[in-house]
């Protein structure tokens, strides 16, 4: 049973949502609501989420490859391979690859109130071509409880 359920997470779909690619290990349905589990991928210099914080839900991120920035109510937060990051509820974030090097990380969320629905609207948007229609962003992320928040210092 153990292959199994192995096997089911590695046949789950690439989502890409501009030059970031997400792969979800465990989704509400898995997990009876209790957490969120992905995996992304960001190349060096991709452009990436505005920032935001959540309403209902608290976000951890572990690194696992080259190092991704959190900047996390201002602070800045290099996640390397083995490093952590914990982003509670109301705290406004955003993240880059500010390094030469694809970083990869992984993301648990708690409860899980957000899964692939929400990165496959937001890449039919941003994956439209032309500049991203802001408007939408802003409508999908609010239903999905992210906050759109202005742009840190």
């Amino acid at each position: 049973m153990t292959t199994d359920k192995k096997t089911m997470a590695q046949e789950k779909e690439i989502i890409r949502v501009g030059q970031i690619e997400i792969h979800f290990l465990l989704e509400s349905k898995d997990t009876h609501g209790q957490l969120a589990m992905f995996e992304f991928t960001v190349p060096a210099g991709a452009k990436v989420a505005m920032p935001h914080y959540h309403e209902h839900y608290d976000e951890i991120i572990y690194g696992l490859e080259g190092v991704v920035t959190f900047t996390v109510n201002g602070q800045p937060n290099d996640i390397g391979p083995g490093q952590s990051c914990f982003i509670p509820r109301g705290a406004v974030h955003g993240f880059n690859n500010l390094k030469p090097a694809t970083a990869k990380a992984l993301t648990v969320v708690t409860p899980a109130l957000i899964g692939p629905d929400f990165f496959k609207e937001m890449g039919a948007i941003v994956n439209a071509g032309g500049p991203p229609d802001l408007e939408k962003i802003n409508a999908v992320m609010t239903r999905y409880g992210l906050v759109p928040a202005p742009p840190q210092k």
